[in-house]
């Protein structure tokens, strides 16, 4: 029997519900005050009630993978309908239907966004936050910042403290107010992903439905741009308006969008060298190419440290924050090189020396993936100079290295792969794992934001599952191994090809 799923906006409209539902008890709760405690509900945020939360968000994570999944299958991948318009109307209208119910819904898969307003605070309040930790401020969005972060500085950059600094003059120490104003931010944001990206692989030659059904709609960018309130909506959003400028040969404006995504986080910086080639093509054809390779890198060097320069000036921050770029490095987990290679490490020579410690290992692996993370971008830098479209590959590309050998990497930083992956008609290969990891990234992490990457039986599931979908969504339909009710039995071709002849009489002796 054949599998056949409903359709792809019920789907994940269902999933986005029972995510909203989910979100207060079984999401990023609130330490103290919060829509369950007002309503008399707390008991949802602990004890069985929070097993109830957690099982309706879970069930809501899983709707929503299937929608996506079903949307690609039968809308975005099908060979035969080359209605783009008609597609691409169907991909955003299943993508907003999704995002809707999760605007009113409770942080979740992170607790950042409590750590954004506390900084923002600090700002407000006097306090340097690239110098002194959230501790030194008492206060309402103090008590919901992890334990984990409350003693370090802010990695990011001047613009990410001008926001929260202006989010909390408008809502003073309202928690619940300041979570609001920064879901609509994101979804700002997400909303910019969305006009862009396809219009990114347009200019290209691309198919826009593909780039916007991987790269938007994704359940990955759904959850952790809108649901988590990361600020990487904000900057992934810049960076895509930034580089749909650039295709269109507005590069001063498209330098300029960039830049001020490098002041809220330094990341995005890693998309300007392929601008600088983009804009010595284009002006190649006026003058000689190694003139215009050096003066577009001149330009596009000056021009983003008087953006970031500008913002730093007028936000009312330090300079402190290229001394925090390197960022915090207690998170642990295998979606960094280094902390995967570390636990394979100390696994093996514990075999021999049980007193063996995790972190020397760590220690060592660190830098040396830091050193392979330079020479990665410098390779596929030089080896994604040719047009624009492998300029933009480039760019997708070089993200990856990034956050493969970082020091710390976390799920919302693969937004800046998917949004591009999937613009420049990526190689079939390329797709298949965009698909597969993006559903494995999606059901790693729970409600709170603790991660199940050393889950081995929880991971050897969600593997599996993330191949038997990714085929399915390439065309492999799944059969369950009964018949379906009233089907006739199943008989192989060849006994059905050759019936077996009559049995002989049997005679008396």
């Amino acid at each position: 029997m054949t599998v056949r799923l409903p359709g792809a906006l019920t789907l994940g409209l269902i999933g986005s519900l029972l995510l909203l539902l989910g979100s207060f008890g079984g999401g990023a709760t609130r330490n103290r005050g919060g829509v369950l405690e007002a309503v008399g509900l707390d008991f949802l945020a602990y004890g069985r009630g929070a097993g109830i939360s957690n099982t309706v968000f879970w069930a809501g994570v899983v709707f929503l993978l299937l929608g996506w999944a079903v949307l690609g299958r039968r809308h975005v991948l099908r060979e035969g309908d080359r209605d783009v318009d008609k597609r691409e109307r169907t991909v955003r209208t299943a993508m907003w239907a999704w995002v809707l119910p999760l605007i009113p819904a409770a942080p979740m898969l992170s607790r950042d966004v409590y750590s954004y307003l506390m900084q923002g605070a600090m700002l407000r309040d006097g306090f340097n936050p690239y110098t002194q930790g959230a501790a030194v401020n008492p206060g309402p969005f103090l008590l919901e910042v992890s334990h984990d972060w409350r003693n370090t500085t802010t990695p990011y950059g001047p613009l990410h403290l001008w926001i929260g600094e202006g989010v909390t003059r408008l809502v003073g120490d309202s928690v619940t107010a300041g979570v609001i104003v920064y879901k609509l931010i994101s979804v700002a944001g997400f909303a910019a992903i969305a006009w862009a990206v396809p219009r990114i692989a347009r200019r290209l030659g691309g198919d826009p439905v593909l780039a916007l059904w991987l790269g938007v709609a994704n359940p990955v960018m759904i959850l952790h741009m809108v649901g988590g309130m990361h600020n990487e909506s904000v900057m992934v959003g810049l960076v895509s308006v930034g580089l749909l400028a650039c295709l269109d040969r507005r590069f001063v404006l498209g330098v300029a969008l960039i830049a001020v995504a490098v002041s809220l986080k330094a990341t995005a910086a890693i998309a300007l060298p392929f601008v600088v080639w983009m804009a010595t093509r284009h002006y190649a054809a006026r003058i000689n190419k190694v003139p215009a390779f050096l003066l577009a890198g001149f330009f596009v060097v000056l021009e983003t440290l008087a953006v970031v320069s500008a913002v730093t000036f007028l936000s009312g921050a330090s300079w402190g924050w290229l001394s925090e770029i390197s960022g915090n490095s207690k998170v642990i987990n295998p979606l960094a090189w280094p902390s995967l290679a570390a636990g394979v490490v100390t696994t093996f020579i514990q075999l021999f020396r049980d007193d063996f410690d995790y972190n020397v290992a760590l220690g060592v692996l660190r830098p040396i993936s830091m050193a392979l993370m330079l020479l990665g971008l410098v390779v596929v830098w030089w080896l994604f100079r040719q047009d624009d479209r492998r300029a933009i590959a480039g760019t997708a590309a070089a993200y990856q290295v990034a956050f493969v050998f970082n020091s710390v990497t976390l799920p919302w930083y693969y937004a800046s792969v998917i949004s591009l992956v999937g613009t420049a008609g990526p190689p079939p290969w390329v797709l298949r794992l965009a698909v597969g990891g993006s559903a494995v990234v999606t059901l790693a992490f729970t409600g709170s934001g603790n991660h199940q990457l050393y889950n081995t039986w929880w991971m050897a599931g969600v593997f599996i599952l993330a191949w038997v979908l990714t085929d399915w969504v390439f065309g492999k339909d799944v059969r369950w191994p009964w018949p379906a009710p009233g089907a006739a039995p199943h008989v192989p071709a060849d006994r059905a090809a050759h019936p077996p002849a009559d049995p002989a009489e049997s005679r008396p002796r």
